[in-house]
């Protein structure tokens, strides 16, 4: 069997492979409060009762830097009592992505503590891993849904992958490994 031809079959198992989903990760990219973004107009809780949030999602906080910030906080004591003192970690670029790693609860809170009394304050419950997802997504508004991205160009920014996109791809990869003499 000649070079390309063993090429040509690698291309073609790994191309099957991962458009089965063996190797693509289920990933939802949350933009915290959707359209309106880490806001206290955002009504953070009501749009948080409505997601599900899986260990391999990634919450994007989006804000403006100069006027506010997010912390994350250790306990739900902090949580309720809106106590920033003493963050885990503090949030300030105002584009600021948390991957969710593990199971578990995390808690969220404006760095300003009469925002955070004005509801600016998240509580995310991380679930396991759904099996049954394939593809990743940006979720920002209700009903909206789109492709994955390393950094949101907007809170509202998507487009919606598709198996279509896949067998694209597929048709113009072997279109062109015939053209080059297979």
């Amino acid at each position: 069997m000649g070079g390309k031809s063993k090429l040509l079959i690698a291309m073609i198992v790994v191309s099957v492979a991962i458009g089965r989903g063996q190797w693509v990760g289920a990933q939802i990219h949350h933009v915290v409060g959707g359209d309106r973004g880490w806001d206290p107009s955002s009504d953070i809780p009501f749009w948080a009762s409505t997601r599900i949030f899986s260990v391999g999602d990634k919450i994007w906080f989006t804000y403006s830097a100069a006027q506010e910030n997010v912390v994350e906080l250790k306990s739900k004591e902090e949580y309720e009592a809106c106590d920033v003192n003493n963050p885990i970690k503090m949030y300030t670029n105002g584009l600021d992505n948390v991957p969710l790693e593990e199971e578990g609860i995390r808690y969220f809170a404006s760095g300003k503590p009469e925002s955070c009394k004005n509801g600016l304050r998240l509580h995310v419950e991380v679930q396991p891993q759904a099996k049954h997802h394939h593809i990743s997504a940006v979720v920002t508004s209700e009903g909206s849904a789109g492709a994955t991205a390393d950094a949101p160009a907007s809170p509202s920014a998507s487009t919606r992958i598709s198996g279509l996109s896949y067998l694209l791809f597929v048709g113009i990869l072997l279109c062109h490994l015939i053209n080059q003499g297979l």
